[in-house]
C-alpha cells in the first residue's frame, strides 16, 4: 500500500485516524497506531510482516543484553552481525551470486528467487541505530516490546523513510501531544508532499519512462539531455514528496520525524548536495559509519578511504546492482576531489560550483535509472551526439505541452521559493491581509489535493520507485 492510493487515501487512513482519535490514552493510542502499521505493511508484503516483528523483537532483547554486559561489546556485535546477514540474505543474496556466478562461469544464480521486503533498509538502519546509540549511552532502552514494534513498524515512516532514530522520538512514544495546529500543519503537509507526488513527480515518471524505453541507438543530444532532466527532477519530487507526506503524517499522530530534503539541488558542491539530499540516510552513515572509521581525523588517506567505503555502502544501501555502487562511488570520487583543493575554487566561483554540481548529480543519476552498465555506457555517449538534421527522432515528438508545462514548474519548485514566500508574509504586519492570506493557503492546499485525487482516479500509473530499498 502506498500512500498515494485510493485504497489508502480513502479507506486505510480514513480508519486509522478514526479509531486513533477516538482511542482512550495514549497505550491504547500506540497499540491501535502498531495494528494498523503492521496491516499497512502487510497489505503489501504479506507474511514477511512476520521478519519485521521478529527484527523488532530481537533487537529488543538484544538492548537489553547490551544494558546487562557493559563492558563487552559481545552483544552489539552480535546485534549488528545478525541485522546485516538478514538485510543481506533477502537484499543481496542475489547480487553476490550471480557476481560469483560471472567470475567462475557456475549458474547457481538461477535457483535463487528471494522477494525482497518493501522498507528492509530502513528497518534495518533504525534497528542497527536503536541498539548502537543503547551502546553508546545516548538512548534509553524500550521496555514494552509493543512498542519497539510501534517504533520500528510506523507506517508512515516505513517504506520510504525518513530514517527516524529512536532517540529523536523516545520521548514522544509515550508523551506526545496532539493539538489542533499540529493536525492542520500535518495534513498541509502531507497535502503537499502527495502533490508533489502525483501531480509532478508522475508526470515527469511518464515522460522519463518514455524516452528511456527508446533504444540508446536513436536517441541523441537534446532527447537524452531531456531525459535525464525529468529524471533528476522526478526522483526529486517523488523522494522529498514521500517524505513531506511520511512527516505530515507523523505530526498529525503528534510525532516530529527530522527533515529528510532541503533543496538539494541548489547545492553548490557534493558536499553540499549530500547535506541537503536523502539528509536522514547522509547523518546516519556519518554517524555509524564514517565516524567509527575515524572520520576525517588520521589523516588524508584514512580520510578519503573513508569516504570511499562510506559512499560504497551508500549506493549498496539504495539498490543490489554494482550500477549502484558505481552511482555511490561517483559521488565519493567528487567529494575526495573536493578534499583535495578544489572545494576552495568552488567557494570563490558559486555559480559555476552550482552548474559543476548539478552536472555532477545529473550524469550519475543515469547509473541510477539504468540497471546495465552497458546501456548506461551507451545512454552516457548519446548525451554528446548531435541529432542528424535529416531524423526524425526528436524528445518533441514523445511530449506533450502539458508535461513541458509541469518540467517548467518542475525546475522552479525545486528551488526555495515557498521559504521566500513565507519570509514576504512575515513582514506583514496588517492582521487583515494575514488572515486573507491563511484562508487563501488553506484554500490552496485544498485545491492540491482535490487535484492530486482527480489525478490518481484517472490513471493507473503511480510508480513506486522505493521497492529496492
Amino acid at each position: 500500500m502506498v500512500f498515494s492510493s485510493i485504497i489508502f487515501l480513502f479507506f486505510f487512513l480514513v480508519a486509522v485516524l478514526a479509531v486513533y482519535f477516538l482511542s482512550p490514552g495514549i497505550r491504547i493510542k500506540n497499540f491501535v497506531l502498531m495494528v494498523f502499521s503492521l496491516l499497512f505493511y502487510a497489505w503489501g508484503e504479506g507474511e514477511l510482516v512476520l521478519l519485521m516483528v521478529l527484527s523488532s523483537l530481537f533487537n529488543y532483547g538484544i538492548a537489553f543484553w547490551i544494558d546487562l554486559k557493559r563492558t563487552t561489546k559481545i552483544p552489539l556485535i552480535i546485534g549488528i552481525a545478525v541485522n546485516l546477514i538478514v538485510l543481506i540474505y533477502y537484499k543481496y543474496i542475489g547480487l553476490l551470486v550471480g557476481s560469483f556466478d560471472n567470475l567462475f562461469g557456475t549458474h547457481f544464480n538461477n535457483g535463487i528467487n528471494i522477494h525482497l521486503p518493501i522498507g528492509i533498509s530502513f528497518f534495518t538502519f533504525h534497528s542497527m541505530s536503536y541498539i548502537i546509540d543503547i551502546y553508546k549511552k545516548k538512548t534509553g532502552i524500550q521496555k514494552n516490546p509493543l512498542n519497539m514494534i510501534l517504533y520500528i513498524s510506523l507506517f508512515p515512516q516505513l517504506v520510504a523513510g525518513p530514517i527516524v532514530r529512536y532517540s529523536e522520538i523516545e520521548h514522544e512514544i509515550m508523551h506526545r501531544k496532539h493539538t489542533l495546529l499540529n493536525f492542520v500543519n500535518g495534513t498541509k503537509r502531507f497535502c503537499l508532499g502527495l502533490a508533489k507526488k502525483v501531480l509532478i513527480a508522475n508526470v515527469l515518471g511518464e515522460i522519463a519512462d518514455e524516452l528511456f524505453s527508446m533504444q540508446t541507438n536513436e536517441m541523441y543530444f537534446a532527447t537524452s539531455w531531456f531525459a535525464i532532466i525529468a529524471y533528476s527532477l522526478q526522483i526529486y519530487f517523488d523522494f522529498s514528496g514521500y517524505s513531506d507526506m511520511g512527516i505530515g503524517l507523523g505530526q498529525v499522530f503528534g510525532f516530529n520525524f527530522p527533515e529528510n530534503f532541503n533543496f538539494p539541488y541548489i547545492a553548490k558542491s557534493i558536499k553540499e548536495f549530500w547535506r541537503r539530499w536523502h539528509m536522514t540516510l547522509s547523518r546516519w552513515f556519518r554517524d555509524y559509519l564514517y565516524i567509527p572509521l575515524g572520520g576525517s581525523h588520521k589523516g588524508n588517506f584514512r580520510t578519503y578511504f573513508n569516504l570511499f567505503i562510506v559512499f560504497f555502502a551508500t549506493g549498496l544501501w539504495h539498490g543490489a546492482t554494482w550500477n549502484f555502487v558505481l552511482w555511490g562511488l561517483f559521488h565519493g570520487l567528487f567529494l575526495i576531489i573536493e578534499r583535495l583543493g578544489f572545494e576552495k575554487t568552488l567557494n570563490r566561483a558559486p555559480f559555476l560550483g552550482h552548474i559543476y554540481t548539478l552536472l555532477v548529480v545529473v550524469f550519475a543519476w543515469v547509473l541510477f535509472r539504468i540497471p546495465s552498465f552497458e546501456e548506461a555506457v551507451n545512454f552516457y555517449r548519446s548525451l554528446f551526439l548531435f541529432e542528424p538534421l535529416d531524423s526524425k527522432m526528436s524528445f518533441m515528438r514523445w511530449v506533450g505541452s502539458e508535461q513541458i508545462f509541469i518540467f517548467i514548474i518542475a525546475i522552479f519548485l525545486s528551488m526555495p521559493i515557498r521559504g521566500k514566500i513565507e519570509q514576504i508574509k512575515m513582514k506583514i504586519s496588517n492582521t487583515v491581509i494575514i488572515e486573507i492570506w491563511d484562508y487563501s493557503a488553506m484554500v490552496f492546499y485544498f485545491i492540491l489535493l482535490l487535484l492530486s485525487i482527480m489525478s490518481i482516479s484517472s490513471t493507473t500509473y503511480n510508480p513506486f520507485i522505493y521497492f529496492r530499498f
